[in-house]
């Protein structure tokens, strides 16, 4: 019997398991992919909103505003990036203008750092501003981060202090039972005293095997993106927001915590949960939109494009709360922008404002087991390089020589708490395959690692679902 049940391990799932394992509980995590972070969670814009586009009183400005006062002390925390890097709003129009001001005065009253900027002193801090640019607010506490490595390393956090986490495990029904709830997956049944639903875009049909009138529903809102290789000059170095409509912030230009440049989303409801690919339409839509902010963009220098579903719900807020007609089954749904910057606040909220009502939590006695860092030999010294290959040669072996990863780092991943087991798990942890050639020089290596250290032929190793094998049979026998 565990205490609780969560449901999901997107970043927000994954951040109330380990604001969980501080205490005196039992806590398991239920994710139905072979890896944490594998939805909306690697498929978003990456930003750390400042808080200037939510209505008033919602719970998207309110915890908007406070999940970008934590993300520097819960990075830390969790040992990976975080760079506070600002960003513009920009106006192209007198139309534009005058709605940005209001904007502006906005962002004031809501505590927000902000300053207006003409077009002259605009240029002079990011000099590939389209031309037709002629205002810009300028929001300093925006910043950036990889949302896969803030999910993945607190959901290690998690587990390092006692919580269990089942992968492949989706859910199929839920039992009710007077105190408890049964639930049961393609793996295993698990019941527990409360179930916390954090099921993106299922959040609804998750409710829904509890609930006779769930009371919301959920849409896909899907966004596509391109993604530029490096650069020698940044092309931007903030983020360059276009004017806010009814459908969220607008094609963006986003600097990357690892030096990459995104070009996106745009934002179509779909009925499909699962249309996840790329249109030349939507692609090209959304380079025409990027071209009105910042000019110069070098379109031969795209590497990827992806698409992300947002959970988009049927209030216009997040849903977080305990279900009405269902004590202690607690729903935190419809969690899109500014979903990942209200990521910490979320799970400060389902803590405070529903849990503690209900359960009485004690701190655990013992000290926590602090995450070790990930392991990148691309930002070590010569000596510090050479007392590594010492201690272990496989440090000296390059296996992706556009992000510079090793052998040993990926090793590391491996065999950590919620470690590597499929090829795109590796690539989310330290990047093999996210450069240049896209896995075409590393990926085979990345396969035949992942099936030493896992004592597995190489043909069972999986890209990422459970039908993704790479390879079928064996050559010259």
């Amino acid at each position: 019997m565990y205490d609780f049940l969560i449901i999901g391990a997107g970043i927000t799932g994954s951040l109330i398991a380990r604001d969980l394992s501080h205490y005196q509980c039992r806590v398991a995590v239920l994710e139905k992919d072979n890896d944490v972070a594998n939805e909306a969670t690697s498929a978003n814009s990456a930003i750390i909103h400042s808080g200037h586009d939510p209505h008033d009183g919602s719970l998207k400005l309110r915890l908007n505003l406070r999940g970008n006062a934590m993300y520097e002390g819960l990075c830390k925390e969790l040992k990976v990036d975080f760079e506070r890097n600002g960003a513009f709003v920009v106006a192209v129009n007198q139309s534009e203008s005058s709605n940005l001001l209001e904007i502006y005065e906005k962002a004031k009253e809501r505590g927000i750092p902000c300053s207006l900027l003409s077009r002259e002193e605009a240029i002079a801090k990011e000099p590939n501003l389209s031309d037709d640019v002629i205002l810009a607010l300028d929001l300093p506490s925006s910043g950036i981060v990889s949302p896969w490595e803030v999910c993945i390393a607190a959901m290690e956090d998690a587990i390092n202090n006692g919580v269990e986490l089942y992968l492949g495990n989706k859910v199929l029904k839920i039992d009710k039972k007077d105190e408890s709830f049964v639930v049961h997956t393609t793996k295993g049944n698990y019941e527990s005293r409360f179930v916390i639903n954090c099921a993106g875009v299922y959040s609804d049909e998750i409710y829904a095997m509890v609930s006779d009138r769930p009371g919301f529903f959920v849409k896909a809102r899907k966004g596509e993106y391109y993604v530029l290789d490096k650069f020698d000059e940044p092309l931007v170095t903030r983020t360059i927001y276009p004017l806010p409509s009814e459908k969220g912030k607008g094609v963006l230009v986003v600097p990357t915590i690892h030096h990459n440049v995104l070009l996106g989303p745009n934002s179509q409801i779909i009925d499909d949960k699962e249309a996840n690919d790329n249109t030349a339409a939507a692609l090209e839509n959304v380079r025409k939109d990027a071209m009105k902010t910042v000019k110069n963009i070098p379109m031969n220098m795209v590497i990827r494009t992806y698409a992300g579903l947002r959970s988009s719900g049927s209030t216009g807020d997040f849903i977080i709360e305990e279900a009405k007609d269902v004590a202690r089954f607690v729903n935190v749904a419809a969690i899109e922008s500014p979903g990942l910057a209200s990521a910490p606040a979320i799970a400060e909220y389902v803590h405070e404002e529903i849990l503690a009502k209900k359960y009485v939590f004690v701190l655990k006695d013992e000290p926590r087991i602090e995450r070790r860092p990930w392991i990148i030999i691309n930002r070590m010294g010569n000596e510090e390089k050479q007392a590594l290959v010492k201690q272990d040669p496989r440090f000296a072996q390059m296996v992706c020589r556009c992000e510079y990863i090793s052998e040993g780092e990926i090793v590391d991943i491996i065999h950590r708490n919620c470690g590597a087991r499929t090829v795109k798990a590796v690539k989310r942890r330290v990047r093999p395959g996210a450069g240049r050639c896209q896995g075409g020089f590393c990926e085979p290596r990345v396969v035949a690692i992942l099936a030493r250290e896992l004592n597995l032929s190489p043909m069972d190793i999986l890209l990422d679902g459970d039908e993704s094998k790479l390879l079928i049979a064996r050559t010259k026998e």
